[in-house]
C-alpha cells in the first residue's frame, strides 16, 4: 500500500505544480475575450462594420449570440438518385435472360432511367419545374412505366412508384392529390392486369411515394423561405437601427455643439470686460460636454430616456447665450417617457435652428397637454426659413398647401412622430419667424395623470 500513497503524493504534487498555469492560462483566456467583446462594442458604437442593434446581434447577424446555422446545400436531384435500385430486379431479369425480346426491355430501361433522371434534376428548380418540357417528360415517363409493366410484369411493376417519385417531386400544390390518386389507378389496373391481387402493393407504393415525396419536398422549401425571411427581417433591423443611432447621434450632436459654438462666441466677446461671466460660460461649455458625452453612451446602448423639463431648461440657457430672449410655457398633465423624449427632440432641433440661422430676438417654447392631444409649438421672430429646410404653405394650412418639412433632423422627427402616431409641422409663421409645431396622439399623458 506504500507505494499507492507515494503515488498518490506524486500526483497531488503535480496536480499543484499544473493549477497555476491553468489559472493563469484560463484568466488570459477570459481576458482575450472581455477584449475581443470591448472591441466590438467600440466598433459597433463609432462607426465600425457591425451597427449598435438592439438585442444580441453579433458578427454573424443572426441576433441570438451563437454561430448561424450550418444548413449545408440545398437539396438536389441526387436525393433521389438511390431509389433507382428499385429497379434491379428488372435489370436481373434483363441480364440473365429472362425477359422476352430483351432489346426493347433494354431500350425501355435505358428510356425510363434517362427520363427519370432528367425529370428529378428539373424538379428542384421552380422555373424548370414548372416548364412545359418538365410536363412533357413526366408524361412520357408514366407512358414508357406503363409499357414495361404492361409488358413484363413481376419486378417491372416497381417502376411505378418510382413513376410516384418523380411526379410527388414536379407537382405540387392543388394538382397533387388528383395527380397521386390517378397514378395509383393507372398502377392499379396494370399491375391488376398482369399480376392479380399483387396490384394491391404496387397501388399503395404508388400513391405513398407520390404523397410524402411531395410533402417532404414542400416542407423542405418552406423551410428554407423561412430562413430566408429571418434573414430578410434580421437585415431589416440592422438597418432601422442603423437608421436610429444616425438620427440619435445627428440630433445630439447637432444640438450640443450649436450650443458649445455659441457659448464659446460669448465667451470670447466678453472675456476682454467680464471675466467672472466668461468663466461662467466656459463653465457651461464644460457642463454641456459632459452631458453630450454621457447622452452619446446612452444612445449607442439604445436605452437613452429623457427629460423634458431638462431639454427646455437647456434650449432656454442656449437661447440667452445666443443673444435670444426665451419664453418656456408647460402646462397640462405629466407625459410619459416615450412622449417626453420625443418632444425633447422636437425642442432641440427648433432651437438648434433657432440658434443657428434665425436671428432672432425672442423665441417662444409652448407644451401644451390633454387627455386627447399633446402639442409642442416653437416660435421665433427671425429671418423665417432656415437654409436647407424647403417649405410648402404655412403650418395649419389646407391640404392644398402641403407640409413640407425638410432638412436631415427634421425630417428624422417627422419619422419619429409618425411612427408614434403624431405629426410635425414646419415653416414660416403667420407673423414671420419660423414655427415648429409638433403632435402626439392623448396615449403620451402617463397613466392616470388625466385622473
Amino acid at each position: 500500500m506504500s507505494w499507492l500513497r507515494r503515488a498518490g503524493c506524486r500526483m497531488s504534487a503535480w496536480q499543484e505544480t499544473q493549477t497555476p498555469w491553468k489559472t493563469e492560462r484560463t484568466e488570459r483566456t477570459e481576458q482575450a475575450e472581455r477584449d475581443e467583446q470591448a472591441e466590438q462594442a467600440e466598433q459597433a458604437a463609432f462607426g465600425g462594420d457591425q451597427p449598435a442593434v438592439c438585442g444580441n446581434e453579433n458578427r454573424n447577424g443572426n441576433g441570438s449570440g451563437q454561430l448561424p446555422e450550418q444548413v449545408g446545400p440545398p437539396p438536389s436531384g441526387f436525393a433521389l438518385l438511390p431509389w433507382l435500385l428499385l429497379g434491379m430486379g428488372a435489370f436481373s431479369n434483363l441480364f440473365q435472360g429472362k425477359t422476352s425480346n430483351p432489346w426493347i426491355g433494354g431500350i425501355g430501361l435505358l428510356l425510363f432511367n434517362s427520363l427519370y433522371i432528367q425529370v428529378v434534376f428539373r424538379a428542384f428548380n421552380k422555373k424548370a419545374r414548372e416548364a412545359r418540357s418538365t410536363r412533357g417528360a413526366l408524361i412520357a415517363l408514366g407512358v414508357v412505366t406503363c409499357f414495361l409493366g404492361g409488358l413484363y410484369g413481376g419486378s417491372w411493376l416497381l417502376f411505378f412508384p418510382l413513376l410516384g417519385l418523380a411526379a410527388g417531386a414536379v407537382v405540387r400544390g392543388r394538382w397533387l392529390g388528383g395527380t397521386g390518386l390517378g397514378l395509383s389507378v393507372l398502377a392499379g389496373v396494370v399491375a391488376g392486369l398482369r399480376d392479380g391481387w399483387g396490384a394491391v402493393s404496387v397501388t399503395y407504393g404508388t400513391f405513398l411515394s407520390t404523397m410524402v415525396t411531395a410533402a417532404i419536398l414542400s416542407l423542405s422549401d418552406a423551410v428554407r423561405e423561412l430562413r430566408a425571411a429571418r434573414e430578410e427581417l434580421a437585415r431589416r433591423a440592422v438597418e432601422k437601427e442603423r437608421l436610429r443611432f444616425s438620427r440619435d447621434l445627428h440630433d445630439l450632436l447637432g444640438h450640443t455643439l450649436s450650443v458649445i459654438v455659441v457659448k464659446s462666441e460669448a465667451a470670447r466677446r466678453i472675456a476682454h470686460r467680464d471675466l467672472d461671466a466668461a468663466l461662467v460660460q466656459v463653465s457651461d461649455i464644460e457642463s454641456v460636454g459632459r452631458q453630450a458625452l454621457t447622452e452619446i453612451r446612452e444612445a449607442v446602448t439604445g436605452y437613452r430616456e429623457g427629460s423634458l423639463a431638462t431639454d427646455l431648461d437647456r434650449a432656454r440657457s442656449a437661447l440667452l447665450a445666443a443673444g435670444i430672449q426665451p419664453v418656456v410655457r408647460q402646462s397640462g398633465p405629466p407625459l410619459s417617457a416615450h412622449a417626453e423624449v420625443l418632444l425633447g427632440w422636437v425642442v432641440r432641433e427648433a432651437v438648434t435652428n433657432a440658434v443657428r440661422h434665425s436671428g432672432a430676438g425672442h423665441c417662444e417654447i409652448a407644451v401644451d397637454g390633454s387627455s386627447e392631444r399633446v402639442r409642442a409649438r416653437i416660435s421665433d421672430d427671425g429671418a423665417g426659413v432656415p437654409a436647407g429646410v424647403p417649405r410648402h404653405g404655412p403650418p395649419g394650412g389646407d391640404a392644398g398647401g402641403g407640409i413640407g418639412v425638410g432638412g436631415t433632423g427634421l425630417k428624422g422627427l417627422t419619422e419619429r412622430l409618425a411612427a408614434a402616431g403624431g405629426s410635425l409641422e414646419a415653416g414660416p409663421g403667420a407673423r414671420g419667424g419660423f414655427v415648429v409645431s409638433a403632435e402626439l396622439p392623448g396615449e403620451a399623458v402617463a397613466p392616470g395623470a388625466a385622473a
